[in-house]
């Protein structure tokens, strides 16, 4: 989803030269495969958005694998993009790398400062070595690495799979399999009152492009939209979007995850970037886009 969206950034604004790799083409986690890569192809700027993700089931199921194939394709790609002079690379990370308890809005300074939310602890590890693995080369070669940490993501080409997916995709599909059932109820988890941050993921794709361009701190930088909802009011927007009038049902016994995770994006502000879609128009968009895929998205 995000390495399309960036794909269509570029290609918006002229670029041609585009090298891409899908993960059945170029196996990340295969040191080798990664340094021939690099010296085939000599990319001058690399965006590393390729990542094994997953909502609070699969984080929490397959954590040894979410700790592993994160860091070590983080590793192979970012001493490959040294080894070979790569001009910049972008690190893109995830806003569950900051303490579970932190203060809100989250700051890019609290990162390190406290404890991490437990079901997703391995992802947030590994995405924390790639800052520091960034950070490093950045202080003993001078590379220009840097990192940006996007809130929680939708769009195009998301994942449905409702075993593994996010929050907001996932109720896509539930709503939109319960109104085309005649369902009298949908079951969500949790309780609905954590809060959560959403960015669409063109909006996304925009700041990075934005970002490489003007930016060269050694810090990272969050990439969100400032503003929250609470996960019982996302869910009713689906509902609407989806056109489900049915009722929607709690399960307590469901983990609710992280009480609130709302960036502070002011640094990125400063920078000289917003976003642009807003959370009713995105959903209604994504929809869109599942409706037309959902052949595909539903195997």
């Amino acid at each position: 989803m995000v390495g399309s969206a960036i794909v269509r950034g570029l290609a918006k604004k002229g670029f041609e030269n585009i090298v891409t790799r899908t993960s059945s083409e170029l196996d990340l986690r295969n040191q080798q495969a990664v340094a021939d890569f690099f010296a085939e192809e000599k990319p001058d700027y690399v965006f590393l958005a390729a990542a094994k993700v997953g909502g609070i089931l699969a984080n929490n199921t397959y954590r040894a694998e979410f700790l592993y194939d994160n860091l070590i394709m983080e590793a192979n790609v970012i001493n490959s993009a040294h080894e070979h002079d790569v001009k910049k690379l972008m690190f893109l990370g995830s806003s569950c790398i900051y303490p579970k308890m932190a203060p809100q809005p989250l700051r890019e300074d609290y990162l390190l400062t406290g404890l991490l939310e437990e079901t997703n602890e391995p992802y947030a590890i590994a995405k924390i070595a790639g800052i520091k693995l960034c950070e490093a080369y950045h202080d003993q070669y001078g590379s220009n690495f840097i990192s940006v940490m996007p809130t929680n993501l939708y769009g195009y080409g998301d994942n449905y799979d409702l075993n593994n997916s996010h929050v907001l995709p996932a109720l896509i599909r539930k709503f939109h399999q319960a109104k085309e059932e005649n369902k009298q109820f949908v079951e969500a988890w949790g309780t609905g009152s954590p809060k959560r941050e959403f960015l669409f993921a063109d909006d996304l794709a925009e700041a990075c492009l934005f970002l490489m361009e003007n930016y060269n701190g050694r810090e990272l930088v969050n990439i969100g939209t400032g503003e929250d909802l609470a996960i019982k009011e996302l869910t009713e927007l689906v509902a609407k979007t989806t056109g489900f009038e049915g009722e929607i049902k709690w399960d307590t016994t469901k983990p609710d995850g992280t009480p609130r995770k709302l960036m502070d994006v002011s640094k990125l502000h400063n920078l000289g970037w917003k976003h642009t879609i807003e959370l009713p128009e995105g959903v209604a968009l994504a929809y869109q886009d599942f409706l037309q895929n959902q052949e595909i998205y539903t195997v």
